[in-house]
């Protein structure tokens, strides 16, 4: 057997991954375009001649993109969620259910105005809120469902939608990792009543920071719009404020780079879909390896990770902790990924906090999942040529053979 890089032997990968971001000329041309305009700050009232000029363009692009017909951008992602929870009237003490397997964000930003997390379990084979567990977590404190597209891959949305139907609920799409993902040909995002994004460093679309929030319910667009915009209303005057507000507004810079974001956007999710293609072929004749599966109602996958899973047998020596230590040595920066919303501990004492108690489920597939199987490559691993696809899938095989 080769030796490992980890006891001294040569690792299989040298080269390193793409950078990210990837940038050029465009982002700064248009970043000195905004400077330059004078009109620096977030909208106003939309009927107002100091609207500036590349946040209009920025919404217009991303709802043709995500198949929307109204935009809210926003100053990050998380508080792009607590904005839609709050133009859908969810309020303090309602309850919304969501996955443990997510970002802190989808539960920080509910608990911010002391809406309450429900924590349903994912799917064992694709990491995504199970539909068939969400009816028995409803209570009459349920208020909304947020499908959370992890990894890219969008949730069952036909499902959770029929289910939220059903309960007159509302379904909130956490897209944050999703940009360019359709469902059944349709962009997500607005699927369900409401869809927020994220544009942080690590996202598909990066612009630092930034998000936004989609519908194609002009009402729902009415109160995010005023949320974020100090209370104002879409035709009223500058300080005709009739409803509670923030300033959330994003920036024509954030707009600016965005713009030169997505021009690569269509060339990107390609080349990703490839590779993608290309490590399930590679991966998936190696023991011990199960790869995710794909519904095949995803019509097109956005890739922010690509995630695979560790038979138990490649966890008995050192857990999951040793395989990524020896995969890392070879080259590979794969990574662990989440742990269980609920069992975080942050989490768990702001909802007493706003309780008084502690009404956490278990989620047991996720806390598996998270403890002992799931590896994570980022998307922009997934940018790098078909030798490195190899490269990864010679270094896992490696690993494997050591471990088995």
């Amino acid at each position: 057997m080769e030796k490992l890089a980890i006891d001294g032997g040569a690792p299989v990968r040298t080269e390193p991954f793409p950078a990210w971001p990837i940038f050029d000329e465009l982002e700064e041309r248009l970043l000195i375009e905004a400077v330059r305009s004078g009109k620096w700050g977030g909208a106003g009232a939309v009927t107002n001649d100091a609207y500036a000029a590349k946040l209009p363009e920025f919404e217009k692009a991303f709802m043709k993109l995500q198949d929307a017909s109204y935009a809210v951008p926003v100053v990050n992602g998380t508080i792009a969620i607590t904005a839609a929870l709050q133009a859908a009237g969810v309020q303090q003490g309602d309850e919304v259910i969501i996955p443990p397997y997510t970002f802190i964000a989808t539960a920080t930003a509910a608990l911010l105005y002391g809406v309450i997390p429900v924590f349903v379990d994912v799917e064992e084979d694709t990491l995504l809120l199970d539909p068939e567990k969400v009816e028995q977590a409803i209570t009459p404190r349920t208020k909304a469902i947020i499908a959370v597209h992890i990894g890219g891959a969008p949730a069952d949305l036909t499902r959770l939608k029929a289910i939220a139907g059903k309960h007159n609920l509302k379904l909130i799409e956490d897209s944050a990792q999703a940009v360019g993902a359709q469902w059944e040909g349709r962009g997500v995002g607005a699927i369900g009543d409401l869809g927020t994004f994220s544009f942080q460093s690590s996202k598909n679309v990066n612009a630092g920071e930034g998000g936004v929030i989609l519908t194609n319910d002009r009402d729902l667009w009415e109160q995010a719009w005023s949320f974020c915009n100090v209370g104002r209303i879409p035709e009223g005057g500058w300080y005709q404020h009739e409803r509670f507000g923030l300033n959330l507004r994003m920036t024509e810079f954030q707009a600016a780079i965005l713009l030169a974001q997505m021009t690569r956007v269509e060339e990107q999710m390609q080349l990703r879909e490839r590779n993608a293609k290309l490590l399930n072929e590679q991966l998936g004749e190696i023991g011990g390896i199960q790869l995710l599966k794909r519904d095949p109602r995803i019509t097109r996958h956005a890739w922010h990770l690509y995630m695979f899973k560790l038979d138990s047998a490649l966890t008995a020596k050192g857990g999951k902790a040793e395989f990524l230590k020896r995969l890392q040595a070879e080259g590979i920066p794969a990574s662990s990924g989440y742990i269980p919303l609920n069992t975080n501990k942050a989490v768990v004492e702001k909802i007493r906090q706003w309780t008084g108690e502690t009404r956490i489920n278990d989620c047991p597939v996720c806390e598996r999942l998270c403890e002992k199987e799931v590896v994570w490559l980022h998307q922009n691993i997934l940018l790098a040529d078909e030798r490195a696809m190899s490269d990864i899938a010679k270094a896992v095989k490696k690993v494997a053979g050591s471990l088995a």
